[in-house]
């Protein structure tokens, strides 16, 4: 890496320490340490291991509900608890990955925020509502966490699948209490689950109290205001209220992501130099995975081999022999091969981990390289 390269990627990490350090957040703070102990671990093992151990001998302090109350925000009257989780500097572990559609909007809306003044004089306001739709997993809510990181301002999350309450007209008031701060504080507010309230208002099933919730979360979407950003999220977009569609000025869908973009969140999770052949043979062997999914598994591996004393490699072996099993004959094929070519690994092995034949590698082989 050239000298100026590695001075920039200094300059950010102080940048990035200094701001999660001046917001007063120990998760965060604890969470930005952690990711910086794994990106030193091959270039500084030293620095890494210092950082490693400094993590251990952090207590936990402090009472998330007590600085809920402390720092205004909006409560449930019963129980007295948060309706939103509130994160003050948003951290990533690692930096999200998206397909080029899918940044571009994500771009834009960071972009506009941060150029005001040239929209304005154009006589033009920012996006000011953004709908995020997709299967689980796929970085939604990651995503929401990036902008709010990229702006500088607190993320707060509500999950409205969680504040539903048998009594509708509480749910309402609660909905609007989180509304009511939101728009008071320079914050990024992320509406979770965003199908558990605005669901089609012509659904026979949902009495009336809930069609009235919907028609006030319309308008106040179509009334947030400029100097702030609403973000909703839904994994079930079809049970939206046609309305709803109409009122979000984007919508942003995030797919499945492809192999290549699940072997780069693999090397980042794994630690892994860019000379690695695993992240791109779990890239194939997970092929459909979410983000989600993909990742429970790699730092179930990673602590698997922890507990055992053994090498990640046969746990990732494990993971691959798991997942070839779902995949059809071309890919498992293709597996096979790049076992042997980029993991080094026996053809007997491959056969093992995939199922294949030794005859049908061999053929399969000859074909792509012919």
């Amino acid at each position: 890496m050239e000298k100026s390269d590695e001075n920039s990627k200094l300059r950010d990490d102080l940048f990035h320490l200094a701001r999660v350090a001046v917001g007063g957040r120990p998760q965060d703070l604890q969470l930005l340490v952690r990711k910086l102990a794994r990106r030193y671990k091959t270039t500084d093992s030293e620095l890494s291991a210092q950082l490693t151990d400094l993590l251990r001998q952090t207590p936990v302090r402090g009472s998330p509900t007590r600085r809920a109350e402390v720092s205004g925000l909006p409560l449930d009257n019963d129980s007295r608890l948060p309706l939103v989780r509130l994160v003050e500097t948003p951290a990533l572990d690692i930096e999200p990955v998206y397909d080029e559609s899918t940044w571009s909007l994500l771009r834009q809306v960071v972009d506009e925020q941060h150029r005001l003044d040239r929209l304005r004089e154009a006589g033009i306001e920012p996006t000011r509502s953004v709908l995020f739709t997709g299967p689980p997993g796929v970085g939604k809510t990651y995503a929401a966490k990036w902008i709010a990181r990229e702006l500088g301002r607190p993320l707060a999350t509500l999950d409205l699948s969680a504040v539903m309450s048998s009594f509708l007209g509480r749910t309402g008031n609660n909905v609007r209490a989180v509304l009511d701060y939101a728009k008071a504080h320079d914050c990024v507010l992320l509406l979770d689950e965003l199908d558990a309230v605005a669901k089609r208002r012509d659904d026979s099933t949902e009495i009336g109290e809930l069609k009235r919730l919907v028609t006030v979360l319309l308008q106040e979407i179509d009334e947030w205001p400029a100097s702030g950003l609403l973000l909703a999220a839904t994994n079930h977009p079809y049970l939206l209220d046609p309305a709803v569609w109409r009122r979000f000025e984007m919508v942003i869908d995030f797919p499945l992501p492809s192999r290549e973009h699940l072997a780069v969140v693999f090397r980042d999770l794994l630690d892994y130099p860019d000379s690695s052949p695993w992240p791109t043979i779990l890239g194939i062997a997970l092929s459909g995975s979410s983000f989600s999914d993909a990742a429970q598994k790699i730092r179930r591996a990673r602590r698997m081999a922890a507990l055992n004393g053994g090498d990640v490699a046969h746990e990732l072996e494990g993971i691959i022999k798991a997942a070839g099993e779902s995949l059809g004959r071309d890919a498992k094929q293709d597996l096979a091969i790049r076992l042997m070519r980029d993991a080094g690994i026996s053809q007997r092995q491959a056969s093992e981990i995939t199922g294949v034949s030794r005859d049908t590698i061999r053929k399969h082989e000859q074909k792509i390289g012919a």
